[in-house]
């Protein structure tokens, strides 16, 4: 059983810092979560992100059912042996990707059908096989099947959603899983105030061992986001952590810090790591520009990361230009360490109560 505690708090908002103690190591929270969707961490392995501080990483029920399967998985140890990762894990039902397939699946009460995209396989998945899924991987804390519909949607489809969402936790928390295991239920309601307050109480009448705020930063404007996220966090219980599923920019996290919010997973860094987008303060840099060939500083001054200690910004701008994949790599760990740096900031300007300072001086730059 994962237990939290607060450890401090900042008079100005709303933000905390706090500990989380899982089954494979205590988590100090605001955390950011690197996305490991497919028992990988894209181009990375578990000594590059232990080497960056990463406390916990997020992985995925559907990509690892579909390859190389959860049962595969379960017999070779679960996804920590699997991986060769000794800190915490958090697996995601799959439930937003299975959504996002929407010519190739069916909701019914029961589950939702769909088609594999990998190989078209039919696939019918009940809120109990998700939780059968995440006890073959064996992850720290998982979460239940939800529906996460794509933001504009009709208020009738989005409560019709929030409400299945929660007939379907009512059955994952009566379906087996490990001991270790906590379950976080999911607060859905699109971008409707009334909706988001109701899906929230009767989500936290249902006793979770933590909240989460899903179906936020699926099409809506930030603006929007941020209100919701507000919205939700203020009917969340204080003594249980608090987590926004795929958000988002660094001043998404810190703004949502103050909001309340303790942990967050998005596929930002390293996907634009990928596409050559490098995060600096305060902002990006797209190393594919020719400004960049001869530049023989690092990515940003002041940065411990592998990258930025031993390669500069020339070589890597020749590395995404000639395709060559030790540049993905390279740009990886640097964004994933910007991010991992961006929340010990966070976490040290909570414990020294400098916490509104630092959130002032972000804000300057927008």
């Amino acid at each position: 059983m994962n237990v939290f505690e607060i450890l401090t708090t900042d008079p100005s908002s709303s933000a905390r810092r706090g500990r989380l103690s899982t089954p494979h190591g205590v988590i100090d929270t605001p955390v950011f979560m690197p996305v490991g969707t497919n028992a990988t961490v894209k181009t990375l392995g578990a000594e590059d992100l232990e080497a960056m501080g990463s406390q916990i990483i997020l992985s995925n029920a559907y990509h690892n059912t579909l390859r190389p399967g959860d049962e595969r998985i379960g017999r070779l140890g679960g996804l920590h042996k699997f991986m060769n990762w000794n800190g915490a894990i958090l697996t995601d039902s799959g439930g937003f990707q299975v959504f996002s397939l929407e010519s190739l699946r069916e909701i019914t009460e029961e589950g939702v059908r769909f088609r594999s995209h990998v190989d078209g396989l039919e696939i019918f998945w009940t809120p109990e096989k998700v939780m059968e899924i995440q006890a073959n991987l064996g992850s720290d804390i998982v979460m239940p099947l939800d529906e996460c519909p794509a933001l504009p949607a009709p208020a009738e489809k989005i409560r019709e959603a929030a409400e299945r969402t929660l007939r379907w936790l009512e059955r994952s928390l009566k379906s087996p899983r490990t001991e270790a295991q906590a379950l976080f239920g999911i607060v859905q309601g699109g971008i409707d105030p009334e909706l988001r307050r109701w899906s929230a109480r009767r989500t936290l009448s249902l006793e979770c061992e933590g909240y989460a705020i899903g179906g936020l930063s699926v099409g809506e404007e930030k603006k929007a986001m941020l209100e919701m996220v507000a919205i939700t966090a203020e009917e969340l219980p204080k003594q249980k952590p608090r987590y926004l599923m795929g958000v988002g920019t660094p001043m998404d996290l810190i703004e949502s810090v103050a909001h309340g919010i303790d942990m967050f997973d998005c596929v930002l860094p390293t996907r634009n790591a990928r596409n050559g987008t490098l995060f600096v303060a305060p902002g990006t840099l797209a190393i594919k520009n020719a400004e960049f060939k001869e530049d023989e500083r690092p990515i940003e001054d002041g940065c411990e990361c592998l990258t930025c200690r031993r390669y500069s910004r020339a070589y890597l701008h020749h590395l995404f230009r000639a395709n060559e994949i030790l540049g993905l790599r390279l740009n990886t760990i640097h964004n994933l360490t910007f991010y991992l740096t961006w929340m010990k900031r966070i976490r040290e300007a909570l414990a020294t109560g400098r916490f509104g300072e630092l959130r002032r001086e972000v804000l300057s730059f927008v």
